[in-house]
């Protein structure tokens, strides 16, 4: 008796740990769980624990799937009670400016229980296509860069339905869709361009002005020329140059061979990004051209000919710093 008293109220994890995650997984049975348990080191006598469940009422119950933490000085009777109540430990989803949606699909299979290949089935087979100016070619504008609480057994359809939630509250907040209306653009189309400042610079102070550049070029139908397209177009993303290779490739995604701006976005845009896009600078430059001097700044110019003497300027750091 005195030894069924140890197991059942004596804690789970030895002195020097802290706590410890365990992950059930959708589907498992009290038998699966068993073993779960026993994998993890969690149960020393999974006699004791099968009897007590019994008594708590869990043996015959539906295992709840999902992340559980176990804390130090939990014992057998705290756990059976966190998993029959399903009081799981939510985990913190992380999504940063991703390439593609099946690179988003793999960043996400890394802290919720769908693998990237379920989740991206859900992305391609979604009904968000086709409703409210999404299409297959833009569906990456719904994620915006963000950190989100949910629990680790979300589903992939789940999932992608909280992103539309995270998105609609996004694009209502902060006048947003109405500033995006009055550049005569969707919220995707923001999006898509901000994706295109994103790939030009990291320096925040930059973005509205670089993003002010791209506007005037829309605005006067000149085409925007913007390196990180032909980049994307090619999928040449370890490129160090930009050369005739990229900018003569013929893709509706070359801004250098089509006006406009390219059917959707060249990677997941930072908020930054965007908002640079809906409060850009107004100015009357046209060009831009890195300076150089790795401060990774630009040199903005109104006409060809400024423009054309900043890249000179350009050239001449790098010479100077040994990398031409």
């Amino acid at each position: 008796m005195l030894l069924v008293y140890q197991f059942v109220y004596s804690p789970l994890l030895p002195g020097s740990e802290q706590s410890k995650i365990i992950k059930i997984p959708s589907g498992t049975d009290f038998k699966g769980l068993l073993k779960l348990l026993e994998e993890e080191k969690i149960l020393a006598n999974t006699t004791v624990f099968s009897y007590l469940s019994k008594k708590m009422n869990f043996k015959d119950g539906k295992v709840k799937s999902g992340q559980y933490k176990i804390n130090k000085g939990n014992n057998l009777i705290q756990l059976i009670r966190k998993l029959r109540a399903g009081m799981q430990e939510p985990v913190n989803v992380v999504l940063t400016t991703e390439r593609m949606p099946e690179n988003i699909a793999a960043k996400v299979s890394t802290f919720i229980e769908p693998d990237s290949i379920t989740l991206n089935d859900v992305f391609n087979a979604n009904e968000i296509i086709g409703k409210e100016g999404f299409t297959k070619e833009n569906f990456q504008s719904l994620f915006i860069p963000n950190t989100y609480q949910m629990y680790w057994n979300t589903s992939a359809s789940s999932f992608l339905s909280r992103m539309k939630s995270e998105y609609d509250s996004f694009w209502a907040s902060n006048q947003r869709k109405e500033k995006a209306s009055a550049l005569s653009l969707s919220p995707q189309e923001v999006y898509t361009l901000a994706s295109i400042v994103e790939k030009e610079t990291q320096q925040n102070i930059e973005k509205k002005r670089i993003a002010g550049v791209y506007l005037n070029r829309l605005k006067i139908g000149m085409p925007l020329q913007a390196d990180p397209t032909a980049v994307f177009a090619r999928k040449d993303f370890l490129t160090r140059r930009v050369t005739d290779y990229h900018t003569k490739f013929d893709s509706p995604y070359n801004t250098y061979k089509y006006t406009g701006l390219p059917p959707g976005p060249i990677t997941m845009s930072s908020i930054s990004s965007i908002d640079a896009v809906l409060n850009y600078e107004k100015h009357n430059y046209l060009y831009f051209c890195a300076v150089g001097d790795e401060s990774g700044l630009h040199s903005f110019a109104t006409d060809l000919s400024e423009h054309n003497k900043n890249a000179r300027k350009y050239r001449d750091n790098l010479i100077r710093r040994g990398l031409r």
